[in-house]
């Protein structure tokens, strides 16, 4: 897909607000409530390990890697330090610190991105613990289907604990200069995509008073491991 531009005028970029849970819509001096989705009814997760394809897959990469667990299934991510050190180190430190565990998937986009590790469950913010990282985006590696990245706002050093991961083929996130500095891609799925498909498939609705499309119903991370 390649309809970032054109999208990002309907879907206030997706990958710019890094925590998109506030705003309204107003109907003279009262605002209208704030929508959140339908809690998951499974809370909990079924196991509290990466599978054993899952840890298969990561030891057969040469990088560091991430298993997390969802209501939607099971994903596994490479991480390129060697491409993006300080966003890796971010993402592992707030893996570490267990901030992933128990957020959302706030925000589906179909068929361009699956955001999250913002928000808890009623769309709680879980706010970031660090400070915002320099943005690596000029790295090389293209927003390919799967590929993870980091979610910031309009300023380009402005990223903290918001991912997303590409669902199409997005060259409109890419580096192509200076002032247009993209995002940065600092990972890949190297299993799960079946997981990442369902969650880009699940029933969304619009919010406008954020501009954005949430799922009906709470997609839940349970838990992200570093797995070496």
């Amino acid at each position: 897909m390649r309809s970032f531009a054109l999208r990002a005028a309907t879907a206030a970029a997706v990958i710019f607000l890094a925590a998109c849970g506030g705003g309204g819509v107003y109907d003279g001096d009262r605002p209208a409530p704030v929508p959140v989705p339908v809690p998951n009814p499974n809370p909990f997760p079924n196991t509290t390990s990466c599978s054993n394809e899952g840890l298969a897959k990561s030891a057969q990469s040469r990088y560091a890697t991430a298993c997390m667990l969802t209501s939607s299934g099971e994903i596994v991510f490479e991480l390129y330090t060697e491409y993006a050190p300080a966003t890796v180190a971010n993402f592992l430190r707030y893996v570490a610190d267990g901030h992933f565990n128990n957020t959302l998937f706030h925000r589906v986009e179909r068929d361009f991105v699956i955001q999250g590790g913002g928000y808890t469950s009623r769309m709680v913010e879980r706010l970031p613990s660090y400070a915002p990282i320099p943005l690596e985006s000029n790295n090389t590696l293209a927003h390919l289907p799967g590929t993870l990245a980091m979610a910031r706002r309009s300023e380009p050093n402005s990223a903290t604990n918001q991912f997303f991961i590409n669902v199409k083929d997005n060259p409109s996130n890419d580096y192509k200069s200076p002032t247009q500095p993209g995002y940065v891609v600092f990972g890949r799925v190297i299993s799960g995509m079946a997981t990442v498909e369902a969650i880009n498939a699940v029933p969304t609705y619009y919010y406008a008073g954020a501009d954005v499309s949430r799922p009906q119903q709470e997609v839940l991370i349970y838990w992200v491991q570093r797995l070496k």
